[in-house]
């Protein structure tokens, strides 16, 4: 079953973006690898970036960090009982039992373009995850963009987030919900910024080889829609509940719910 979105699923963000991301990552490469020249490979390549889940704008995982009851006051019940015995000794101040916020080591996968003779990384696509946007793995992925920007190989990134901090620019991008950004290694500091409203289909990203070999290019939409089709979200999605991450303005959300309504009138099996 089709998603009921023309582009970005908005109900994909929130819990289920890290194994979207992962999938998609992996589609792109796959996608990519079939219309490269033969002195190229696209190469899905995994790290593993340390973090800590803060708030629910960032969240990596479903409830692996809190325990159930995440404060007891241990010291409550023992000055209950001295009150109610008369006791007049004194009650040790309260133990408070507290979640520690663990780091944890989160898999994060990048397609790498290289060329095949000698292994040298022509262009880094990143598709951006909210250890990318927040927590301590953003410090961790702004110093390796930096290392790609000081080197020659091209960068693009393809942020369909709307939470989370945006990659720095100058001037700072403009208010839409999801970007396409390619950074041209003869071209910096300038980047080339596709905005992309909810209402759009992604965009056929060209993406940059070495000096001489023409742009390949990179169907986003095809890619997230093989993603979606092939492992069953619409199984996994309530589409009858507002998403994870909400649609603001009001607007946003009226606009979706036609779009639901008419995905409902197709047979849809929620």
């Amino acid at each position: 079953m089709p998603s009921p979105f023309p582009g970005m699923d908005p109900y994909l963000e929130g819990p289920k973006w890290m194994s979207v991301h992962s999938a998609l990552t992996v589609e792109i490469a796959r996608q990519l690898s079939q219309h490269l020249p033969p002195r190229y490979v696209a190469l899905p390549n995994e790290r593993m970036v340390v973090t800590v889940a803060e708030s629910d704008d960032v969240s990596i995982t479903r409830g692996n960090i809190f325990p159930d009851t995440s404060i007891v006051d241990l010291g409550t019940r023992e000055a209950d009982a001295a009150e109610t015995s008369g006791s007049i000794a004194a009650v040790a101040a309260p133990v408070l039992m507290v979640a520690t916020l663990m780091p944890e080591s989160i898999p994060h996968v990048t397609v790498e373009i290289r060329d095949s003779a000698n292994e040298e990384l022509v262009t880094a696509i990143e598709v951006l995850s909210p250890t990318n946007k927040g927590s301590d793995g953003r410090e961790e992925y702004l110093a390796k963009r930096r290392r790609i920007l000081l080197s020659t190989a091209h960068l693009v990134e393809i942020d369909l987030l709307r939470n989370g901090t945006r990659v720095p620019t100058r001037p700072a991008l403009p208010s839409f919900p999801y970007f396409v950004l390619v950074g041209r290694a003869e071209k910096r500091p300038l980047t080339e910024v596709r905005p992309i409203r909810l209402a759009d289909p992604l965009p056929t990203v060209p993406i940059p080889l070495l000096a001489g070999d023409a742009d390949v290019p990179l169907d986003l939409q095809q890619a997230l829609t093989s993603v979606y089709d092939t492992f069953h979200y619409a199984r996994m999605i309530d589409y009858r509940r507002p998403p994870a991450v909400p649609l603001r303005p009001a607007e946003l959300a009226a606009w979706a719910e036609k779009h639901l309504r008419k995905w409902r009138k197709t047979g849809a099996t929620m």
